[in-house]
């Protein structure tokens, strides 16, 4: 009974925070079980473009370090902002939410050159932090019962907390310009005077990835409840 009730749970979650939180996990019991290592995952442009080895460009996003306190707060975030942009602004649209995410880690993989990161996946929790943090400006949220403040405040605050644990902010900033990049494109520049609709999904994507129709009986994670951990609590204002 337990095991089909966590079953039907597992199953509930939307496909594509399913699969890319499925992937970072089963990717993180691998090199803890010594199946492979974390130099056979690793971002590295040589390898790839003269040794063909063309899984880094996948692998760099899936390990996020030992099992630790810094695997399970990234693994926290990304469940939880995935599954709440999924279910959001991108529910009914998974092609596009897909696109997304090949936007944004075409892009990571290019600056990522530039500051020689190996590791991309906390640089891509961030931005799919920012893009919720910016559609969802009038959410109240509480870091750990010490600070109050609104969505749009959580990338920098996050990058705060990650400078006071001793880690390089050059992966948040990464995350937070990718993040910024995205939103301006979809959300800000189609609206603004002269402005027009730059990132279009391929329509092979939406023909592999939409859906005609929809779990009538599907219940989706309320957007408007960022929390569930006292780190990420909030609640809209006038609600």
């Amino acid at each position: 009974m337990a095991y089909q009730t966590l079953q039907q749970e597992y199953f509930q979650i939307p496909v594509v925070t399913r699969a890319y939180t499925t992937a970072c996990v089963l990717t993180t019991a691998a090199v803890q079980l010594e199946i492979i290592t974390p130099f056979q995952l690793y971002f590295n442009p040589d390898l790839i473009l003269r040794n063909y080895q063309v899984w880094r460009l996948i692998t760099n996003f899936l390990f996020f370090g030992p099992v630790g306190f810094n695997f399970l707060f990234n693994m926290i975030f990304l469940y939880r902002y995935c599954r709440m942009l999924e279910e959001g602004s991108f529910r009914g649209r998974t092609a596009d939410f897909v696109f997304m995410f090949l936007f944004g880690g075409l892009l990571m993989t290019i600056f990522g050159t530039f500051v020689s990161l190996v590791f991309l996946g906390q640089a891509f929790t961030i931005m799919l932090v920012y893009v919720w943090s910016r559609r969802n400006p009038n959410v109240r949220m509480n870091f750990f019962g010490l600070l109050n403040f609104q969505a749009p405040f959580l990338p920098w605050v996050l990058m705060g907390f990650s400078l006071l644990l001793g880690n390089s902010i050059i992966v948040d900033l990464l995350g937070i310009a990718v993040g910024h990049v995205y939103y301006f494109l979809e959300d800000v520049f189609p609206n603004q005077p002269g402005g027009g609709r730059w990132l279009r999904t391929p329509s092979i994507i939406k023909m592999l990835f939409d859906t005609p129709e929809e779990d009538a009986n599907y219940n989706p994670l309320p957007e408007e409840r960022p929390g569930g951990f006292a780190w990420g609590e909030g609640q809209r204002l006038g609600g």
